[in-house]
């Protein structure tokens, strides 16, 4: 295989993160801000105001992780959304963890293990450059 096929085909697993990333934020925030009596979880009846900030933060980094690239507007921003993902991952470990419920955190590993390797193909591997750019 060429260099030029890895990256295609790094690009498009990395198109396949972040989409897949994406959606379950997005599905998560929409739920934790419009239904948040359906999840099962026990710290969102325990914590009302803590459910709508985290929803809000879990829409941005849905939108964050895809728009900006999918756009080439300020495709940077994806990198960033990834940061910040990334702090909210610890976040939310750190979190569980206080409350008694480190062996709840997997999902929360296998999302930041997922944003690291987002934010390291868009930097290093796979970059992609603004509309204007070309």
């Amino acid at each position: 295989m060429t260099i030029q096929n890895n990256t295609k085909v790094l690009n498009i697993i990395l198109w396949i993160f972040q989409a897949l990333v994406a959606a379950t934020f997005i599905w998560a925030g929409a739920m934790k801000l419009f239904k948040p009596t359906e999840l099962p979880w026990l710290w969102v009846t325990e914590n009302p105001k803590l459910v709508k900030i985290s929803g809000v933060f879990d829409l941005l980094a849905g939108f964050g992780l895809t728009l900006p690239s999918a756009l080439r507007v300020q495709p940077k921003m994806t990198i960033y959304a990834a940061y910040g993902t990334i702090a909210l991952m610890i976040s939310a470990s750190i979190f569980h963890i206080m409350r008694g419920e480190g062996n709840q955190i997997g999902f929360n590993i296998f999302i930041l293990a997922s944003v690291i390797f987002i934010a390291w193909g868009r930097i290093k591997k796979v970059p992609i450059e603004p509309k204007n750019k070309r």
